[in-house]
């Protein structure tokens, strides 16, 4: 690969983080702009759910195949047609008059998003080959997939106020444009390693339908329930596809997942803490903004703005701190402490009472998650990817990426029924509305607490422990490698 010179890099980068931020922003914007969609387009209280599960289904069940395709089709041919495919499908939302149109043009968003997404973290190994650049840069890329939901329901109540709904999906244009004319100018062309390298075709469809079908059953939780035939039939198709899918890459000559990657110990380890603490954390934003409203009685504008210190938080972290301490101490410590804190916040809101204020007994965990989610995902993130052959990049990334969909998906099914439950049982009992749901909430917080502990633990046994360790650069001068017993 030419070297390329720190500018260059730098627009790179740049392009990939404004696309990742642009793909997660559109997975929360439309929670705070349903109500007027329903109103404008006629949606049904059941249909109107299939503007957000759209778009995950499809994004989680492309990741897998976007990854491998980018691997043999070249990373930037993917990161391009992944990102042309979105921005023209948020101008089909945006005009969309009826609901089938509007739900199908979100289907095509998550299969761009997914396009795009999934070979990002790819494209920034093959920039930074150096371990101490490599940290920072997944630090800063880091940051829009950890900030981004809450900056998205932010955007999105003020978008909508402001413009009306459509205005939530028009923003995308331009920006994707840009993203667009940038990444041709800015980002290098790699070659993949062809089609004839194997497209496992039947394995694909295993794959992508398994993982569509996993996404569907987990979405439709919240209306059918756990124990629906629906979801049990839903969770059994998925079981049998995701087998046959395991089968035909024992089998294939060109699998499409190759089981040795699956060998490798501290990225099936990074995957699987990524996997619990996404879980909570992704809960815990749309867990916390129903609380806000409906147990401490703060409107749509004011819960969006109860948010704003977690992405400034993130930031101030994410950008400025992790990628300095990993290089330092190594990219374990970093997660490990990110863990611990997130155990905290979700502690401290175990505890949210229903007469509670918010700068008492919610601004103190909202910081703390704004500092852990700037720990946990850029190292979670550096050691997945540490662990993964070169060769195999484009596939570690769209199996990050699927894992934290996925994850963050069933997390949500699972925290929010939880909540629900404990709400009707406490309501069952004579208490009021605000008591019971601040009990359903309560509930749900100390099971999120419990996930993120037990990633913690994941954390501590399962990843490596003498990893050498680049030290950060001083200016114009390689980082060296240093071996550390603790990273």
């Amino acid at each position: 690969m030419p070297t390329r010179t720190a500018p260059s890099r730098r627009l790179a980068l740049l392009v990939l983080c404004t696309a990742s931020l642009m793909v997660i922003l559109d997975g929360s914007v439309v929670a705070v702009a349903l109500p007027a969609i329903q109103r404008d387009l006629g949606f049904s209280a059941a249909g109107l759910a299939w503007v957000v599960n759209a778009y995950l289904v499809a994004f989680g069940g492309l990741l897998l195949l976007a990854g491998r395709l980018g691997d043999l089709l070249g990373r930037r041919r993917v990161f391009l047609a992944g990102v042309a495919l979105f921005t023209l499908a948020s101008l089909l939302c945006a005009v969309a008059t009826t609901p089938g149109v509007l739900v199908s043009a979100r289907f095509l968003q998550g299969a761009g998003g997914a396009s795009a997404t999934a070979v990002s973290l790819g494209m920034i190994v093959r920039l930074y080959p150096e371990p101490a650049g490599r940290t920072r840069a997944i630090a800063v890329f880091s940051f829009t997939g950890a900030a981004g939901a809450s900056i998205g329901m932010l955007a999105g109540g003020v978008l909508t106020g402001i413009a009306g709904w459509p205005a939530i999906f028009l923003v995308n244009v331009p920006i994707g444009l840009a993203v667009l004319l940038a990444a041709l100018r800015g980002v290098a062309p790699d070659r993949g390693a062809g089609l004839r390298a194997g497209l496992d075709v039947p394995g694909a469809a295993l794959a992508t339908s398994g993982l569509m079908v996993t996404v569907l059953a987990i979405v439709g939780v919240g209306e059918h329930g756990w124990t629906s035939v629906r979801t049990a039939g839903a969770a059994l198709l998925a079981t049998v596809l995701l087998a046959a899918f395991v089968r035909r890459q024992q089998v294939a000559a060109t699998p499409l997942l190759p089981l040795r990657v699956l060998r490798t110990p501290d990225l099936v380890a990074a995957n699987v803490v990524q996997f619990l603490a996404v879980a909570a954390l992704f809960g815990f934003q749309f867990l916390l903004a129903l609380a806000l409203q409906l147990v401490l009685g703060l409107d749509a504008t004011a819960a969006g703005l109860a948010f704003l210190p977690t992405p400034v938080a993130i930031a101030v972290v994410s950008l400025g701190l992790a990628g300095r301490l990993a290089a330092r101490y190594g990219a374990r410590p970093v997660l490990v402490t990110g863990l611990g804190l997130a155990v905290v916040g979700f502690l401290l809101l175990a505890r949210l009472p229903a007469d509670g204020s918010y700068p008492v007994d919610v601004l103190p965990a909202v910081l703390v998650f704004g500092i852990a989610g700037g720990l946990i995902l850029p190292a979670v993130t550096t050691l997945a990817m540490a662990g993964a052959d070169p060769a195999d990049a484009g596939l570690a990334s769209g199996l990050v990426n699927t894992t934290q969909q996925v994850g963050g998906a069933l997390g949500l099914a699972v925290l929010a029924t939880l909540a629900a439950s404990r709400t009707d049982a406490v309501r069952e009992a004579g208490r009021t509305a605000t008591d019971a749901l601040a009990a359903g909430y309560r509930a749900a917080f100390a099971v999120a607490a419990a996930l993120v502990a037990a990633a913690l633990l994941v954390a501590l046994a399962a990843l490596g422990r003498r990893r050498p360790v680049a030290t950060p650069a001083v200016a114009g001068t390689p980082a060296e490698p240093v071996r550390r017993t603790a990273a």
